[in-house]
């Protein structure tokens, strides 16, 4: 009974000891307010972005963010506004930057990004941001409704040692079409299979295309202007630009290699010796492709009066959901302010593609030796900022827009497979797009 006992004193003792760490540590947790962070980011990237919190978690202690990944931007979109409807909704959720009309739409939803700064008196100036990014997540007022964060454009990749094979320069990327084209046919003279291939269709091939060259491609600023507008993508410049594209699949000059990213192994593995694409697959390209990468600016047609202009953004941003205790609020109010900052932006451009939102990242980067060590990484804030934003370039604000995309890529894959015209193409993606915002129109009024 005697050892019994001593045994039993012991466990009693470990457990007491156990209980109370428990307690001691479920306290600590509770002394910080947890707010959910709902977002789409997976693989290396989501990686990056679940550092981004847990470095501001270890800045203080009265907050804590907790990323939850939420499947593909589309889901976790959808996802989060089911989620506020019944009531069971995170404070923060990312949005591609396709969303943003939805979410503008989303009435009592949102708390808009400028108002939670004000009311939280956190230091919050639009101007410290890029425009081209501040713009496309403002009101007509110029107010930013969300926080931008994983911003970025279109942008040239080429394979270094391809271009060496070739006879060209590998220093010296295509800046316009037809010189994109001759090198492609240059390329194929010496082995290469595919001259070039894009990511993401309709926002290389439609929405950056008409931005790079200063070309609406809808009423009312892109839809910056209001819900009642009309696309305009069949246009002489978007029109000519497919015929090409179709002419030059039937050689390979440009092989259509899928939708959104799916084109990537054409480029990773050599069989085409130059990619159009977002910044942000840099990370990607880097980690597969085993040859050395040169970047480039989109190229433009110099035909076309004043182009370059600027590109667009493409990403996310990040939208502040209402129905929340206060004090995550006031803990999302820091954490915007923590994501501001120049040294944690430049960090996040490094280490992913995206662009750093502010001026300010961007010369903390370059005061790093970031461009210098990485030569053509700025390639992507140099062709966002080439020149201030017009109407047509400030970017695009639509309804129901992702499916509009999808629409926008079914016709662009008729019109390169030979079934239509590329006239016949756009006008019928047009019309098609143009109803589907009439009813994203009448759902919203």
């Amino acid at each position: 009974m005697g050892i019994h006992g001593t045994v039993w004193s012991k466990a009693t003792r470990m457990l007491a000891a156990s209980l109370a760490g428990v307690m001691l540590g479920g306290a600590g947790a509770q002394a910080a307010t947890e707010i959910q962070w709902w977002h789409a980011m997976s693989g290396p990237l989501g990686e990056k972005l679940e550092k981004i919190a847990s470095d501001f978690n270890a800045s203080q202690s009265e907050y804590k963010i907790v990323p939850v990944f939420k499947g593909s931007y589309p889901e976790a979109m959808t996802g989060a506004i089911a989620a506020f409807r019944a009531k069971q909704n995170p404070a923060l959720v990312q949005v591609f930057e396709v969303g943003t009309a939805t979410m503008m739409a989303a009435k009592g939803a949102v708390y808009p990004v400028y108002k939670l700064m004000a009311e939280q008196n956190e230091p919050f100036d639009t101007k410290t941001y890029l425009p081209a990014v501040t713009g496309y997540y403002s009101d007509t007022q110029g107010n930013m409704l969300s926080f931008p964060f994983n911003s970025s454009t279109t942008i040239l990749y080429y394979n270094k040692d391809l271009f060496k094979k070739a006879g060209l320069d590998p220093n010296t990327p295509p800046k316009t079409w037809p010189e994109l084209e001759e090198m492609a046919k240059k390329l194929q003279a010496s082995g290469t299979a595919c001259g070039f291939t894009t990511q993401w269709p309709s926002w290389v091939n439609v929405e950056n295309l008409s931005a790079w060259h200063n070309v609406a491609i809808g009423t009312k600023q892109n839809g910056m202007g209001g819900l009642d507008t009309q696309l305009t993508i069949s246009n002489p410049l978007v029109q000519s630009h497919w015929e090409k594209l179709a002419e030059w699949q039937k050689t390979k000059i440009f092989d259509y290699g899928g939708r959104q990213a799916k084109a990537d192994p054409k480029f990773f593995s050599g069989e085409c010796g130059m990619s159009i694409g977002s910044s942000a697959a840099r990370a990607a390209i880097l980690a597969n492709a085993k040859f050395d990468l040169g970047y480039g600016m989109m190229p433009y047609w110099p035909q076309v009066k004043g182009a370059p202009q600027n590109s667009i953004i493409g990403g996310a941003s990040l939208w502040v959901l209402t129905g929340r205790p206060q004090a995550e609020y006031k803990g999302l109010a820091k954490f915007f302010t923590y994501l501001s900052k120049p040294e944690v932006q430049a960090w996040w451009h490094e280490q992913t593609g995206y662009l750093p939102i502010t001026p300010a990242a961007y010369d903390f980067a370059k005061a790093e030796g970031f461009y210098a060590k990485n030569p053509g990484a700025d390639i992507s804030i140099l062709q966002m900022t080439l020149n201030p934003p017009t109407e047509n370039s400030k970017g695009l604000r639509f309804g129901s827009f992702a499916q509009i995309r999808d629409v926008i890529e079914e016709e662009l894959e008729a019109t390169l497979a030979g079934q239509k015209s590329a006239k016949a193409a756009l006008d019928a993606a047009q019309e098609r797009g143009n109803t589907l915002l009439r009813a994203f129109e009448k759902a919203n009024q």
